[in-house]
């Protein structure tokens, strides 16, 4: 099996390449600045370490993406050249939840089965959804969710796991372990198999974000509102 995996949901740029034979991976990878220098950066390099492995765009099983939540700019920008280069090569596409994402590399990294996946939302809030490993695969406690970090859920027990904790960690839930962990592209290689064995390849033309937020911004006025209202809401 082999997959090119992408992700320009976070401030980072994260690109894998994997081949997997007799049951071994072999993996190419890139990591670099996310935002605006992704839409540049994004094609040459993930082209770049096809080459390095040896591998065109025809021969791909499929083409995974980081496909949300995140930064709208983002998520867009990983659709566009998920589905474009996945319609020009005749292969399907791999949409992956980041905060799924998060979860596996956090268990990669630190042994965790239980994760309450945080990713900054910007403007006040977070994105966050609750996975559990079973030592197979993992199974999601819910959906994903738009909160204030204080209002994060959390198990006994469990993980926080993402990159909120440099802006929000004062307000998150305390008394948890804290991993740093981003949607990585080699954490989506390592998920592919599974979401391919489940039939979770689409038709390039269905390489489409998810959104949680349902506007890619509030207006000043919006946000003033939201915290004069915050400020007379009584304690309960």
């Amino acid at each position: 099996m082999k997959v090119l995996a992408f992700d320009t949901s976070t401030e980072a740029l994260s690109i894998a390449v994997g081949h997997w034979h007799a049951g071994q991976a072999q993996v190419w990878q890139h990591t670099g600045p996310g935002g605006a220098q992704a839409s540049a950066t994004l094609i040459p390099q993930a082209m770049a370490l096809l080459g390095q492995a040896g591998m065109t765009l025809q021969a791909l099983d499929a083409v995974a993406f980081g496909a949300g939540p995140g930064s709208f700019t983002g998520l867009r920008t990983a659709c566009a050249v998920a589905q474009g280069l996945a319609f020009g090569a005749g292969v399907p596409v791999l949409p992956v939840d980041t905060l799924l994402a998060v979860a596996e590399e956090a268990r990669h990294t630190h042994g965790a089965t239980r994760v309450q996946a945080v990713l900054d939302a910007r403007m006040d809030e977070v994105y966050t959804a609750a996975w559990a490993h079973d030592g197979t695969q993992w199974h999601a406690h819910g959906g994903a969710a738009l909160a204030a970090p204080q209002d994060v859920p959390l198990q006994p027990g469990w993980v926080l796991a993402g990159n909120a904790f440099a802006a929000y960690g004062g307000r998150l839930p305390a008394g948890a372990a804290r991993v740093d962990a981003l949607p990585t592209a080699t954490a989506m290689l390592r998920l592919a198999p599974a979401l391919l064995a489940a039939g979770q390849a689409l038709p390039a033309s269905q390489a489409l974000p998810r959104y949680i937020r349902d506007k890619v911004a509030k207006t000043t006025d919006e946000r003033a509102a939201e915290r004069a209202a915050r400020a007379v809401t009584p304690e309960p």
